[in-house]
């Protein structure tokens, strides 16, 4: 590997090219501090069909895959072992428990990585989003960002804490059933599912970055796959104004308010919204959060927000990037650096 400096672009690779990794990619090229190394894969379908037209390289997970995948007609430039002696740092966007043993080759390889919620807090022994996170993650050799829905759960309940207004939180999440890539396979149909624990895992997961939170959450599958949506009661430290507590929600810049009188009413608008915006994948990064639906009652406030489970770790994951290889030493500085590249942004409209 070759020594990290402003001056040379951190070298990325990415194993795993599904919901995640390939929209993890097109972040990464669109950094001016990093580049695209390699994808590695090991499917032989339509998916990966892109990369080539794109001009990236890919590249087999193992040599047992190589054959199947030229047979299908992919041009594969090698194995996973070269592309790690080619990289910084690579971004495993593996399906769930993959990571964790993948984790075992890339420290034998000295290379730094990133997994993602999907795994367990033990595999990197550090959890991260941006806002709250940056600077523990800074030089380790390993972290994991979050899920989508931890991510949107620290993002705004750290607003509230900046601010002393937080007390406690209760988080009742309706999850979207499966992506829509692949709702041809699986999900559910005229049903809903809880999840039978409670706290179901999101509250636990946001206090593996933030243990201080006192936050309960609950969840129930839903059958519908454009996004989750979340209910908030939350016990104030005090009585505040509306007004105050949508400030400190505007203070972070991944959090956008948007409001059901623009005609924003329901999660298929704001998808649709994202795709007028010209959003590659009509990608929400942001915590869509209704301002006109917010309720503040004395010291209890009431909210509700939509999650794009495919989108929203994605500029947490750039950030978590430049934590480890030390392209950025300030949370607020890599930030501001993703949003701008990403087109993130407190308004939506």
């Amino acid at each position: 590997m070759t020594k990290m400096t402003q001056h040379n672009p951190v070298r990325v690779a990415i194993n795993g090219y599904g919901v995640i990794g390939k929209r993890v990619a097109s972040a990464v090229r669109a950094q001016t501090d990093m580049r695209l190394a390699g994808v590695v894969d090991i499917a032989a379908d339509w998916r990966l069909r892109p990369l080539e037209e794109q001009g990236v390289d890919l590249y087999a997970a193992t040599p047992e895959h190589v054959a199947p995948m030229r047979a299908a007609g992919l041009r594969i430039a090698g194995t996973m072992d070269a592309l790690l002696g080619k990289a910084d740092v690579v971004v495993d966007c593996t399906p769930k428990r993959i990571a964790a043993k993948n984790a075992e080759i890339y420290r034998a390889s000295g290379l730094k990585f990133i997994v993602h919620g999907g795994e367990k807090h033990d595999v990197t022994g550090h959890s991260f989003v941006a806002e709250v996170s940056f600077h523990s993650a800074m030089g380790r050799p390993a972290t994991r960002v979050v899920s989508c829905n931890t991510t949107s759960i620290v993002r705004t309940l750290t607003a509230l804490k900046r601010t002393g207004l937080l007390k406690r939180a209760r988080g009742t999440l309706l999850r979207r059933a499966t992506d829509p890539w692949e709702s041809h396979l699986g999900g559910i149909m005229n049903t809903l599912v809880p999840e039978p624990d409670i706290p179901s895992h999101q509250g636990p997961d946001a206090q593996s970055v933030d243990p201080e939170l006192d936050v309960i959450t609950m969840a129930v599958k839903v059958p519908q796959t454009l996004a989750h949506l979340h209910y908030w009661s939350v016990q104030l430290t005090r009585r505040a104004s509306k007004e105050e507590v949508l400030s400190a929600f505007r203070a972070s810049s991944r959090i956008a308010l948007i409001r059901t009188g623009d005609g924003l009413a329901a999660i298929n608008t704001v998808k649709e919204l994202m795709a007028d915006l010209g959003r590659p994948h009509d990608n929400l990064y942001e915590v869509a959060l209704w301002e006109d639906m917010l309720k503040v009652e004395e010291d209890e406030l009431f909210y509700a927000y939509m999650v794009d489970n495919q989108a929203i770790v994605i500029p947490d994951t750039i950030d978590a990037i430049r934590a480890l290889t030390g392209l950025a030493t300030k949370a607020d500085d890599s930030i501001s650096q993703t949003n701008e590249a990403l087109g993130v942004r407190g308004k939506l409209c």
